[in-house]
């Protein structure tokens, strides 16, 4: 764990249960790494129903899968249904990336996560969402705090997991660890600006 990192504290009282809401393995792997160190055994919560295709989908759970069983940490699956979340975002798809349609993906996945954090006695809910460098933090925070807002027992822990070391430690991560290093944040339509970006390149 990164010295810098070490300053970072945990909210809430010894002893409140942490869900963490988890995308990938690569913006997984310093936080799981940091909240371990500092004795925390949060509960892995995969819920990624914008993942395209399935088969992307089935690779990322593979690698959280794979990097949780280190540290022998439970995981949560929900319910993968990319026809809910593609109806959940309609009228959004042409939206850019960091626009509305990437809000209301958050809100989709973190109100999921804090109906189960409610449901299942979790005081506490993050996310490393805010680690990504395709995500706006500021869109994290507010789908965090608008899915906590619904259930007064879950506190919304809205942390830059970027600061304080972390991003040179995922950086070294996913290095050692091997992870498949995905280059779109998740959706088709991400995957659609990828594939415009390589074509202009090519074009260059």
């Amino acid at each position: 764990m990164s010295k810098k990192a070490s300053t970072i504290e945990i909210p809430g009282s010894p002893g409140t249960k942490l869900l963490l809401h988890v995308c990938c393995a690569p913006c997984s792997g310093a936080i799981v790494e940091y909240l371990v160190g500092k004795g925390s055994r949060p509960v892995l919560f995969f819920s990624n129903s914008n993942i395209y295709p399935s088969e992307e989908y089935a690779l990322r759970r593979r690698e959280v899968l794979r990097y949780a069983d280190e540290f022998a940490l439970e995981v949560v699956d929900d319910v993968y249904d990319h026809g809910e979340w593609l109806e959940y975002i309609r009228g959004l798809e042409n939206e850019p990336e960091r626009g509305p349609r990437c809000l209301k993906c958050f809100r989709f996945r973190l109100e999921r996560a804090a109906r189960y954090a409610h449901d299942n006695g979790f005081g506490l809910l993050t996310t490393t969402l805010a680690s990504s460098r395709w995500k706006s933090l500021e869109q994290v925070d507010a789908a965090g705090e608008d899915a906590c807002r619904q259930y007064p027992d879950v506190r919304w822990w809205g942390q830059n997991w970027r600061k304080c070391g972390l991003q040179d430690r995922r950086g070294e991560i996913i290095r050692e660890q091997g992870f498949y290093n995905q280059q779109y944040c998740g959706c088709e339509f991400s995957l659609q600006s990828l594939r415009l970006r390589e074509s202009l390149k090519e074009e260059m």
